[in-house]
């Protein structure tokens, strides 16, 4: 199952940069070269920007290259790896659960409740927000299947 999300996602992502890059490149073009910029074009890479930045940090959580803060000395970690390894994918998943998971649910419910569109592009701004659940969601499952696969590798 993860290889298939991990395949997903990284289709997705490689569709929302080059989604972002080409309309990057139009915006420059249409502003230099055709002397009327586009009006689209900034929604566009700015919603791309926020869709690219939450999954693929997602995606870095599910290859495990997301960033690690050490505070506790390496010597302290190592005596009680499988404490400190739950400790740390619990507190993913909790905050993948609780801030992006129910959170984000909660914005693009709002945001749908409240009928908010972008300026330009006048779509639904829940649309754009619905990332940060679907992040959170994955994040969730990312987490548990690394506890779940770091703790049979430590028993073992």
């Amino acid at each position: 199952m993860k290889i298939v999300i991990d395949t997903l996602l990284e289709k997705v992502l490689i569709a929302i940069l080059s989604i972002m890059l080409f309309s990057v490149i139009w915006q420059v073009f249409s502003r230099f070269i055709l002397q009327s910029p586009s009006t689209l074009t900034d929604e566009i890479s700015s919603f791309s920007l926020i869709w690219l930045g939450l999954l693929g940090a997602t995606y870095a959580t599910g290859k495990q290259l997301h960033l690690a803060i050490d505070l506790i000395p390496s010597s302290v970690v190592n005596k009680r790896p499988l404490l400190y390894n739950g400790i740390v994918h619990l507190s993913v998943f909790l905050f993948g659960l609780l801030v992006m998971l129910i959170g984000g649910a909660r914005l693009c419910w709002l945001t749908f409740l409240f009928e908010q569109k972008s300026a330009t592009l006048e779509i639904p701004l829940g649309y754009i927000y619905l990332v940060v659940p679907i992040s959170g969601l994955l994040v969730c499952y990312y987490s548990i299947y690394t506890l779940l696969k770091s703790t049979k590798k430590l028993k073992a």
